[in-house]
């Protein structure tokens, strides 16, 4: 692949997938969104994937995920440190969102197949970024593709990813890989070094440290951001025992109710733990036991807020 024909992206390192705190009638809260994102980009975030999974992005209306988008760029937030998921069952939906994020000045989209209709053809998803790809209108937005077929039910597989490169070289700029299948991220790493694959768990940091993956798009880097850019940055053992063992914590628990109840004892913000239906808030004892947890792994490290 030529230089020319690589859709170019910066983004690289600790990329929290970024909580979406809600407002009374449960709607994104914007406010509360940068004042969070702040904090994550100051305690050792190097980026924000906003509109995630963990951001709950597929509970909400393209209006609303459309008017988050509009506030962060209104607040002046860092676009550039920033890819935000797009992804929609409706490829007018993806369309919109996509070209949305592109006309705001997002680093990226982060974009999932479409997920309603199971067993789709490859032909079929190629179709589905076809059609965001000519929205665009030759402008160069980097594509990131999202692979999480535990909870979309379609997989981007190396051979498709290899096909969406060859024939969107100008976009296809990545892939966040949600599976937890670290041989299929190194599988796609390995179609080309140019491609920035992020595995959604601090796991990798060592690895991607040494060049193998883009860094990581996780979940609990809301949590844990300083220890992992301790273990990304400077090759600290020690943050990368001690992130990985509070992902850990998390295992077995709602990840999302889980990570948002954290957030809120650390940033002193109950609102913080809302949830969008069909999500429900997490058990008062799960909820102390993350928190203890999450006391005893990072004293001492810097705090995120």
């Amino acid at each position: 692949m030529s230089e020319r024909g690589q859709a170019k992206t910066a983004l690289r390192g600790v990329i929290a997938a970024i909580v979406t705190p809600l407002n009374k009638t449960g709607g994104p809260d914007t406010l509360g969104f940068c004042a969070i994102a702040r904090a994550l980009l100051s305690g050792g975030c190097d980026g924000l994937n906003v509109l995630g999974t963990t951001g709950e992005a597929t509970s909400f209306s393209v209006r609303e995920r459309s008017g988050l988008m509009d506030g962060i760029a209104l607040a002046g937030m860092p676009l550039d440190r920033m890819m935000v998921g797009t992804g929609a069952a409706a490829i007018e939906d993806a369309i919109t969102l996509t070209s949305h994020a592109c006309d705001l000045g997002f680093a990226g989209a982060l974009v999932l197949p479409p997920f309603y209709y199971k067993n789709v053809s490859e032909d079929g998803i190629v179709a589905y970024i076809a059609a965001i790809v000519e929205s665009l209108g030759g402008r160069r937005f980097p594509i990131y593709l999202y692979n999480f077929p535990s909870l979309s039910g379609v997989a981007y597989t190396v051979a498709l990813v290899r096909r969406l490169l060859a024939a969107f070289p100008d976009h296809i700029a990545g892939l966040k890989d949600s599976s937890g299948n670290l041989p299929y991220a190194r599988e796609v790493a390995a179609i080309d070094p140019r491609l920035a694959v992020f595995p959604s768990s601090e796991a990798c940091l060592q690895e991607a440290r040494s060049g193998a993956f883009a860094g990581c798009i996780s979940a609990t880097a809301n949590v844990n951001a300083a220890l992992c850019a301790a273990a990304f940055h400077r090759g600290d053992d020690d943050a990368f025992g001690r992130a990985t063992a509070l992902r850990d914590a998390f295992n077995g628990v709602p990840l999302v109710p889980a990570v948002k109840s954290v957030m809120a004892h650390i940033h002193k913000r109950s609102d913080i733990a809302r949830v969008k239906p069909p999500l429900v808030g997490l058990a008062n004892e799960q909820r102390l036991g993350l928190i203890t947890e999450y006391e005893r792994l990072m004293r001492g490290t810097v705090p995120l807020a």
